[in-house]
């Protein structure tokens, strides 16, 4: 499935009305972390046909970063027909990443 960038605009839509699981990257452009896992990212929407896989870019949607508490970049958020059901911090590797999405 592609990569889908979020926006305040497209946020409800594409995550909290979505059925199935949805996996939130929170990032920011300038966060080494975030950039280190940004490739790992684009391979899991490629691999995982059954998971929405989205970025948000937190300082141009600080709303949204507010909203969720999001205190510490990378964030990955794991929702399940709208509901956060798992939430992980940091670098993490793929295999970790691919674990924590297919257990929901």
């Amino acid at each position: 499935m592609e990569l889908v960038h979020l926006t305040s605009d497209n946020f409800e839509t594409e995550v909290l009305k979505a059925e199935g699981t949805v996996l939130v990257d929170f990032w920011a452009t300038w966060c080494g972390p975030c950039q280190m896992l940004a490739p790992i990212i684009e391979e899991i929407a490629n691999e995982l046909p059954d998971v929405k896989v989205c970025k948000l870019d937190v300082d141009e949607n600080p709303d949204i970063a507010v909203k969720y508490n999001i205190m510490s970049i990378p964030s990955l958020f794991i929702y399940k027909n709208g509901e956060i059901v798992k939430r992980s911090i940091g670098v993490k590797s793929k295999d970790s990443i691919i674990e924590l999405v297919t257990s929901v």
